[in-house]
């Protein structure tokens, strides 16, 4: 099964009037540093604070009422989460949320503060997906993957959608696409709506240092399982694989994969703090950091749409990225 932009512009149609049309916004500052233009689609701006709802809508209207009543499960460190409590309460059904017990205070507590049970689990020991699976039998749920469906991954192309008609409205065609890749239900989303509306622009994932799984899946030309050492700045994008259904997507569209560390990965939230005037989660930083970092070459005078992903940084560790610490 696989995604098309027939199914976006669907996607889209049911967002209307629920999810944000978020803008294409420039900074002067960021296009003289790099020398290039640069179409920043801040998903900071969406509900939830970041891409996730998404596709979260998208799946989640499309149950029918029988459904609706005995509700949803998922799994997810945040964002996910927070996109399937909001569409769950905006569509009047219940929700569980199964999160890690580590994960960011600020948005496990916005998921209950959206209605939803909270579910934790310790993510060395116990299997969320198990737990998921076995909450949904209980209840007759219906599962909602994070990235892995594809009216999840419709509904995240909407935002490469957006982007490519507003740039053409501005008048600046887009020569490359930079977002996070985890899964793959975002860039895959992306990817599909821009090379079905601008075939000649180039997309580019960007991973955290150790969670390169989809760059050496590419390489490999199959999916790659990582066993990551080490925990990365970016939680939003410790996906070990990515998706059965991505995956194919992103061979026949990716063109390159950046990798960056936490160290560019602060600085990118930096920059995007002090000069861009926009707060940024370090999964939803990725692409602003490879840019600034030198990581994606060969666009000097072209233009580039830049998606920042989330904006969900829990307070304290912002504070400590500010001051340097990270």
């Amino acid at each position: 099964m696989t995604i098309t932009l027939a199914d976006i512009e669907a996607a889209a149609a049911r967002l209307e009037g629920h999810a944000v049309r978020t803008p294409l916004i420039e900074s002067t500052a960021l296009n003289e540093r790099l020398g290039l233009r640069v179409l920043i689609k801040p998903e900071t701006l969406q509900r939830v604070g970041a891409f996730k709802f998404r596709g979260a809508y998208n799946r989640l209207v499309q149950l029918n009422a029988a459904e609706r009543v005995r509700g949803v499960v998922a799994f997810s460190s945040g964002n996910h989460a927070q996109g399937v409590a909001l569409a769950a309460k905006l569509l009047g059904m219940p929700a569980v949320i199964v999160m890690p017990s580590d994960a960011p205070t600020v948005k496990a507590e916005a998921t209950r503060g959206y209605g939803a049970e909270v579910v934790f689990h310790d993510r060395l020991t116990e299997s969320r997906k198990a737990i998921s699976a076995a909450i949904a039998a209980a209840r007759g749920a219906v599962m909602v993957p994070a990235f892995d469906d594809v009216h999840i991954m419709a509904g995240q192309g909407t935002a490469g959608l957006e982007m490519v008609q507003q740039a053409e409205a501005l008048g600046a065609p887009i020569d490359a696409v930079i977002a996070p890749c985890s899964g793959g239900g975002l860039l895959s989303g992306i990817a599909t709506a821009v090379k079905a509306l601008s075939p000649r622009t180039a997309v580019i994932g960007v991973e955290p240092a150790g969670y390169d799984d989809t760059l050496k899946s590419l390489q490999a030309g199959q999916r790659t399982p990582m066993k990551p050492t080490h925990r990365t700045l970016c939680d939003a994008l410790e996906t070990p694989c990515p998706g059965e259904l991505t995956f194919p997507i992103l061979q026949k569209t990716v063109a390159d994969v950046a990798v960056v560390t936490d160290a560019e990965v602060a600085e990118a939230m930096r920059y995007a703090f002090s000069v861009l005037k926009l707060v940024v989660e370090p999964g939803g930083s990725v692409g602003l950091a490879a840019l600034l970092a030198g990581k994606i070459g060969g666009y000097s005078g072209k233009t580039v749409g830049l998606v920042l992903s989330g904006g969900n940084v829990d307070p304290d560790l912002f504070a400590r990225v500010l001051r340097g610490e990270l």
